[in-house]
């Protein structure tokens, strides 16, 4: 796809009915992120989350995913102590996980870990710009790569990630002019999350581009509301809610018959007993 300039698109999901509407909707790839900590677990960020925690959720979307591609996020201190260390983790995700490949965040650091992985035979996504792992070293959710020095350290992260093997990286807030002259350098496909359309695909959280959260939330300003299952959620529900206190539902189309003389005995057998 990256040699045709076709866009890769590849969106989060966290469990089994997330998953099953990426892959039925035609997306190339479905990650399991660990924004799942956030979207599905209501922690308050991402460094909380564990490697039993992903590799439940892992497991639950591989069931979904027949044609799309599924990738496990390797979470915070599961994979930073040693390539060893990483390694390990990463085949608990294709083994436990039932994942194909691995995401982990970091640049030229990250290299000898990332090729560590890859020699084994397992496909790792980089993972590079704004690393939300690492977001209290960055001073927070900041944009990477506004200088010029700072753009030639994103380009230095790339380079370095591809030649350790990765297949491929995201490139998270980074100008868009930046993150597009990178695609351009390297071999393997970049996809981009608030890093602009110069990329070779993108990626969303699928909860934040779909809408499923109450109004008034925060989304990154990179996030393009895509639907409103919030709202259309909320008036289901609620008109389930009525419907209970109104005694309409269920309706006798939603129920199961009985035959009148079945009826007949029931009742009669109650009455004697």
């Amino acid at each position: 796809m990256r040699k045709r300039g076709e866009p890769i698109t590849v969106l989060t999901a966290h469990d089994f009915p997330s998953a099953h509407v990426a892959d039925a909707a035609g997306m190339d790839v479905v990650l399991v992120g660990d924004s799942l900590a956030m979207v599905a677990l209501g922690m308050e960020d991402t460094s909380e989350v564990t490697v039993d925690e992903m590799l439940m959720h892992c497991r639950s979307v591989a069931r979904a995913t027949k044609s799309a591609f599924t990738v496990g996020d390797l979470p915070m201190g599961s994979y930073e102590v040693s390539p060893e260390q990483a390694l390990q983790t990463a085949i608990r995700f294709v083994k436990e996980g039932r994942v194909q490949g691995v995401k982990l965040e970091g640049g030229k650091e990250m290299a000898p870990t990332i090729e560590k992985i890859t020699r084994a035979g397992i496909p790792v996504l980089g993972h590079i710009g704004l690393t939300p792992q690492r977001q209290n070293a960055l001073g927070g959710f900041r944009v990477q790569g506004k200088t010029c020095a700072g753009a030639l350290a994103v380009l230095e992260d790339a380079l370095a990630v591809q030649e350790a093997g990765a297949f491929g990286m995201v490139i998270e807030a980074v100008p868009a002019e930046v993150a597009g002259a990178i695609t351009t350098k390297l071999s393997v496909p970049t996809i981009g999350i608030g890093s602009g359309s110069g990329c070779a695909g993108q990626v969303l959280v699928q909860v934040d581009m779909s809408g499923y959260f109450p109004p008034g939330r925060f989304i990154p300003k990179f996030v393009k509301k895509y639907g409103d299952v919030w709202s259309e959620s909320y008036r289901a529900i609620e008109a389930y809610r009525d419907e209970v206190k109104g005694r309409q539902y269920p309706a006798q189309e939603h129920t199961y018959p009985i035959r009148e003389e079945e009826l007949e005995a029931f009742a009669k057998a109650t009455e004697e007993s």
